[in-house]
């Protein structure tokens, strides 16, 4: 667990799990009404960016006022925006699955 990188002038260390470090930075930024961060490591075990101890390809189930009149690209945008410190260290695959609240 010495495993270290910066978020924006923070440093970050991994005393929380890297899906907590996810869903603390969606809901600071985007303040969802509903999230779900699933941590899918294991299904790629072996594969290009996958780590030995996991989490690094994850899933992101969000629902958010901040979507509302945003097509998809938009929505994305800004869930990687959110993610961006991560997605540039210890995270190499993100599923984003992002609604507005009522669709």
């Amino acid at each position: 667990m010495g495993c270290s990188w910066f978020a924006g002038n923070e440093r970050v260390t991994r005393m929380t799990t890297i899906a907590q470090q996810i869903e603390a930075a969606l809901k600071t930024a985007l303040a969802p009404a509903q999230l779900s961060v699933i941590d899918d490591s294991h299904l790629h075990a072996g594969h290009a960016g996958a780590r030995p101890g996991g989490e690094s390809h994850f899933t992101v189930e969000i629902t958010a006022g901040a979507f509302a009149g945003q097509n998809r690209v938009a929505r994305h945008r800004l869930v990687n925006t959110a993610l961006a410190d991560l997605l540039a260290g210890p995270v190499h695959a993100l599923v984003i699955r992002a609604k507005a609240p009522g669709e």
